[in-house]
């Protein structure tokens, strides 16, 4: 069983964000980056296939020479391989048809990207990929087991979880639950020093429409002052909380 798991390079969510470039450009300065905890769930979840099932798995993210030191945490943490696409990825549909050129070639049974980057929050490249290739696509994916050509999995909904079960080749848009937290991997030394020998293959990008550019950032609002109301006047916080805060 061949997995490709798909690896977003993101800000950690303790950085401090700017914007430049009157806020139209991030601002990368001082900024560390991590894998995407979505894509991190999926390729622990990989790296089980791998121990338990006999599965390769090859990593794959697009982006320029920056996000090598992510690619190669994942390659530590046990993946077989890594691809870097050297391409800016500048919309969900652009790395979308990326991904999905190398897949046509790749012949993958499982392909595993989180549900969403934790910067853009778009969601919207697993199931593209399945779009372009056709492929089934199951979003939201907290459970997943593989039988032969075979894949049932669980995946979140309103009030509840859904079971579905398909065949192979399939996208899998994975979240926390998929592993929890605690079974995140960590890199040993044994693993770093691997990783250092482990493919990493660069290829150049296909010709891809950009439909898309981000115009401007605008960070949050400063939250406003507390505002304290007194014990006999509920009248006013009443008031504040219809016609302010909006609430009731």
């Amino acid at each position: 069983m061949k997995i490709l798991v798909c690896i977003s390079h993101v800000p950690d969510t303790t950085s401090k964000i700017n914007f430049v470039n009157g806020d139209s450009e991030f601002d990368t300065n001082g900024v560390q980056y991590v894998i995407n905890p979505n894509d991190e769930f999926g390729l622990t979840r990989a790296i089980w296939f791998q121990e338990q099932q006999g599965a390769t798995v090859t990593v794959i993210n697009v982006g320029g020479p920056e996000t090598e030191p992510t690619l190669r945490k994942a390659l530590a943490i046990g993946a077989n391989e890594a691809i870097r696409i050297n391409a800016n990825p500048t919309d969900g549909f652009f790395v979308a048809q990326q991904l999905a050129e190398v897949i046509k070639t790749g012949g993958y049974d499982v392909v595993i990207a989180g549900k969403e980057s934790l910067d853009y929050n778009g969601g919207m490249v697993p199931g593209m990929m399945a779009g372009i290739l056709g492929y089934n696509f199951v979003n939201s994916c907290v459970g997943l087991t593989i039988d032969g050509t075979n894949a049932t999995a669980s995946r979140e909904i309103d009030g509840g979880k859904e079971i579905v079960s398909t065949t192979l080749p399939v996208i899998i848009g994975s979240q926390k639950g998929l592993v929890e937290e605690k079974d995140l991997r960590i890199p040993n030394m044994r693993g770093i020093m691997t990783a250092r020998t482990k493919v990493l293959t660069i290829l150049e990008p296909v010709a891809a429409n950009v439909n898309t550019k981000s115009v401007q950032f605008e960070k949050p609002a400063p939250k406003s002052a507390v505002q304290l109301v007194s014990a006999d006047n509920l009248d006013e916080l009443i008031n504040l909380l219809h016609n302010e805060a909006k609430v009731i």
